[in-house]
């Protein structure tokens, strides 16, 4: 990966959005509002907002200086082009995205529940913003005596994505950016949408970093599936943790006989080649060689960072095209993942097949 600086343009995006409501990420009602009137005056530039813990916060005006925690809110908040505000961020998201122009002493956090105070109060930010899986209750106490506005924002949770890249926009003095990313996941979750209308959901199991650990309704992934043309063969589970994930019995996938396979590891913008031996693991599994995915190939493997992108609309995009290649035959997941890495995180993509591996001929 090769940094750029990033920009604060956003080119027109091609074709119009081909449908009025989005596969993922529909804001649950109530969850995330943004208030206030965008127009400022001489005497007042302050910005009233509600973030998604219903918390009215008061900035003094769109954000210079911003702490950012959590990779997925650091995507957004440079694909709405004031990635070049952001003065702190946590171990993750500077290790996960490599491209950001970020040195080691901006790592204020070690962890969503470690944060740095003292070093957050020297960098003098206008607003620190953590996701709600953050202590963001012990941060606005403690940022509370240096003056310092925090905002929850979850971009994670794919059920308030919009909402969120609308409330960053707020943030930030970008609206006109964050409009551009919706209008983006739109298009794909349109052509989702027009495409797999009529079709016959296909079985799948998806596993996610841990061997056997799988997602239920109520998940991102969950949702990416069924945006994807799939049914989820464990939609009928319960018991998962606080993201809505499991980890089932493996005779129990074998006799569930899942269609499609799908792997997805840890997010990493830096190319990290798992895949053979992610492969050769699925296929090496008791009883799984017969399985129906298996015996037909259909297995697909990727780095999060490509498929889980833009609130996993990228990951539903490759999904479809995997599930149903007839109905899709035209439509070519990869673009859209160039896209979203060189026009919307302004840095360069080395090859697509280094993040996302589907069926193998």
């Amino acid at each position: 990966m090769t940094p750029t600086q990033p920009a604060l343009r956003r080119r027109t995006l091609f074709g119009a959005v081909l449908a009025t409501v989005p596969v993922l990420g529909l804001a649950a009602c109530g969850e995330v509002t943004v208030e206030g009137d965008s127009a400022v005056s001489d005497e007042d530039t302050s910005i009233t907002i509600t973030d998604d813990q219903g918390r009215e916060v008061v900035l003094p005006g769109p954000a210079q200086k911003a702490v950012v925690l959590n990779s997925y809110t650091n995507e957004f908040v440079r694909a709405i082009g004031a990635g070049d505000t952001v003065v702190g961020v946590d171990r993750a998201s500077l290790d996960r995205l490599p491209y950001l122009p970020l040195e080691e002493s901006q790592v204020i956090a070690e962890g969503l529940d470690q944060l740095n105070y003292e070093a957050i109060a020297k960098l003098s930010p206008d607003v620190v913003i953590l996701p709600r899986n953050a202590v963001w209750q012990e941060a606005a106490e403690q940022l509370e005596p240096f003056g310092i506005p925090l905002v929850v924002a979850t971009a994670w949770d794919t059920e308030v994505v919009d909402a969120t890249i609308t409330l960053l926009g707020r943030v930030f003095g970008a609206d006109d950016g964050a409009r551009t990313v919706l209008e983006f996941k739109d298009e794909i979750s349109g052509l989702l949408t027009e495409r797999l209308a009529d079709v016959e959901p296909v079985p799948v199991y998806f596993e996610t970093v841990e061997p056997y650990l799988t997602t239920l309704p109520g998940s991102g992934f969950h949702a990416m599936i069924l945006a994807g043309g799939g049914s989820n063969i464990f939609d009928d589970a319960s018991g998962g943790d606080a993201q809505e994930e499991l980890t089932v019995d493996p005779s129990e996938v074998v006799l569930r006989d899942p269609e499609f396979v799908i792997h997805e590891f840890e997010p990493s913008a830096e190319p990290v080649d798992r895949f053979e031996d992610l492969r050769a693991d699925l296929a090496a599994r008791p009883g799984w060689s017969g399985m129906t995915a298996l015996a037909e190939g259909n297995v697909a493997v990727a780095n999060g960072w490509a498929t889980s992108a833009l609130g996993k609309s990228i990951g539903a995009l490759y999904l479809g095209a995997w599930l149903h290649p007839r109905e899709m035959a035209d439509v070519k997941p990869d673009e859209y993942l160039t896209r979203w890495v060189t026009e919307f995180q302004d840095t360069e993509l080395s090859d697509p097949a280094d993040y996302v591996q589907g069926p193998q001929p």
